[in-house]
Order: structure tokens, then sequence, then C-alpha cells
């Protein structure tokens, strides 16, 4: 389980596939998940590529210095994972503020090869975080976090990994201080103009989505020049688990056709 720095703070991550000369995808989380966030998409793209997820600073086995955290450090951070892994280039996959980090890394660095961005807005303003916040300690409201974040049908319907997404949260998510430092990096955050990110990208929203409005980011991937839009109407923030198989699909088939 490699480590790195990353001016003074030691930024965890987590590595697969078989090739080491494939091309690489990296997972970027929403505010104060851990790593679990990408368990239902890490084992189908560690298939024909090489994915690494990066543990966001402040949340799972990185270091939470005290914020608040700059969208410049998040995107060192990303830097030096990429630098740790001898990785030129990366197709990234990011979440919310991990879509937002995905997005500053396109326009301040030559690390980008594609961007698939998942309930990201087109600002930082756009982003709710209310439903994002449970302190990890108090299991009832990881619950009902959680519960918020995905369709009322899921819900009524998947208990199970309901709990299951409950008990990783525990272990990895970001103390209520260590999300707030993480949100600050959104304060004032705008990828405008957006014509001069020219990255393939495709962008998915839930249309049930409490945390981004699908049509922020649906303006998003309009004012993109190579932006692309698939939405899935009844799925709700976490549309990787609601919509795993088929997202999945979605997500392997566009990082094959960029190559």
């Amino acid at each position: 389980m490699p480590d790195v720095e990353s001016d003074g703070c030691t930024i965890h991550y987590t590595q697969a596939g078989e090739n080491p000369d494939a091309p690489t995808v990296v997972f970027l989380g929403e505010a104060g998940f851990g790593a679990w966030q990408w368990g239902w998409q890490y084992g189908a793209v560690a298939g024909p590529f090489r994915a690494v997820v990066i543990d966001t600073r402040g949340a799972g086995r990185s270091d939470a210095p005290d914020g608040p955290y700059s969208m410049g450090d998040l995107v060192a951070d990303f830097e030096a994972v990429l630098a740790d892994c001898n990785i030129r280039k990366a197709h990234v996959v990011g979440c919310g503020l991990g879509g937002c980090v995905a997005l500053a890394a396109a326009r301040r660095t030559n690390r980008v090869r594609s961007l698939t961005l998942l309930g990201t807005p087109a600002s930082g303003a756009a982003l709710d975080a209310s439903d994002l916040a449970a302190d990890p300690a108090d299991s009832s409201a990881l619950r009902a976090s959680t519960t918020s974040l995905l369709s009322e049908a899921f819900v009524a319907s998947n208990d199970d990994p309901i709990e299951q997404i409950v008990e990783w949260r525990a272990e990895e998510d970001a103390s209520p201080a260590a999300r707030e430092a993480q949100l600050a990096a959104l304060d004032d955050f705008d990828p405008e103009p957006l014509y001069e990110i020219t990255l393939p990208t495709l962008v998915v929203a839930g249309g049930a989505d409490s945390v981004v409005d699908p049509e922020s980011s649906r303006q998003l991937a309009e004012g993109l020049p190579n932006g692309e839009y698939r939405a899935f109407a009844e799925a709700g923030h976490l549309v990787t688990v609601e919509r795993s198989a088929v997202l999945n699909d979605a997500i392997v088939g566009f990082l094959e056709s960029d190559g």
C-alpha cells in the first residue's frame, strides 16, 4: 500500500492492473469520502487499464493536516502520486470535489489524458455538500447521509449495500473538520473558460442527485468542446453504486475509445 509525500503531507494510494505499461486511470473522490467510493469501478477498470485510487488528503489513510486545503494542494497531491508511479499522463475519473480537482488538473498540468466527471458541477458554488455531511463516529448520521445520496427506489430495495457503505464510511471517511478543509478547495473554484479544456470528457449525472443539480452537470458538458453528457434519470449522487454495471460499461467504452 504505497504512500507519497506532497508538501509535507503523506498521500496514500492503491493501484492494480496486470500490465504496468497499460494506460492509467486515476480516481479522485468526493469530499469526505474514502476510497470505498470506487469499489464498484476499480475492478472493472483494472482489467484493461492500470487503476490508481488516491485517498484525498484528510480521508482514508492519507494525512489530515489542519485546513483549509486549496485546489492547488489537491492538484499537487495528484501530481505527486503520478510522479511516484512514473506515470506521465492518465485518464482521470472524478466525482464531485474530485471532478473539480480533475478539471483543475486539466487546466494547470499536462498530466491529464481524458476526463470522466461524475456528479460534477459547473462551478464550486453549485455543489451542495449538506447530504455529504456525517461524522464517521455516528452510524445513524452515516446511514441518513448515505440514503440521501441514493434514489428512494434503490434504498427501498437494497439494504445490504447501504449497511456495507455505512461500515466503510465509518472506517475511511474524513472527520467533519477534515471534510470542511477539503470543501474549502471549492471556494471560488470556477473552471471557466471551458473552451480551453479540449480533452475528451464524459460528464455523468444522476437525475435525482441532491448534491449537484444535473442541470449544472449538463451545462458543464455543453461548455466543453469535447464534452459528452450522460444522465441516469432515477439515480442519486452515488450513481456509481446504483448504476454500476451500465456505468462501468460506459466508462470503459469511453476510455477505450480515447485509446
